[in-house]
């Protein structure tokens, strides 16, 4: 596995968008307006910043609410994420997610519970 992206929960993507393309030379690869989120992946050599902007009242809207805008979480890739999602059992990781589902840019994608990682919501993603 390795980093595939971080996400970070703001108000408002497209003045995120705005300041990493200048500040760090990274380039729009993806933009959509998923399960009540606008999203916007900006590429970064082999890794993406995953920017999440609440749409609705939904999860990201209650994440930035509670503990402002921020890192929301760390994704790896990882080529079966049912196999990744097994190896999270068996060393007993609380799963967000018992089965993958679909997530934003048409992947696959199961979220680990950051009682169970050091604090950090963990995503495996598969492309």
């Amino acid at each position: 596995m390795h980093l595939d992206h971080v996400g970070i929960a703001t108000d408002d993507a497209a003045a995120l968008a705005e300041l990493f393309t200048d500040l760090l030379g990274a380039s729009v690869a993806h933009e959509e307006e998923f399960d009540g989120m606008g999203v916007v992946f900006l590429e970064l050599g082999d890794s993406y910043l995953e920017l999440l902007e609440p749409l609705d009242d939904g999860t990201i809207a209650r994440y930035v609410e509670e503990n402002g805008p921020g890192i929301h979480h760390l994704a790896f890739a990882a080529e079966d994420v049912e196999s990744a999602l097994g190896r999270a059992r068996a060393l007993d990781i609380e799963l967000v997610d018992d089965e993958p589902r679909p997530g934003a840019w048409g992947h696959d994608v199961a979220f680990l519970h950051p009682a169970s990682t050091g604090g950090v919501l963990v995503e495996f993603v598969e492309h």
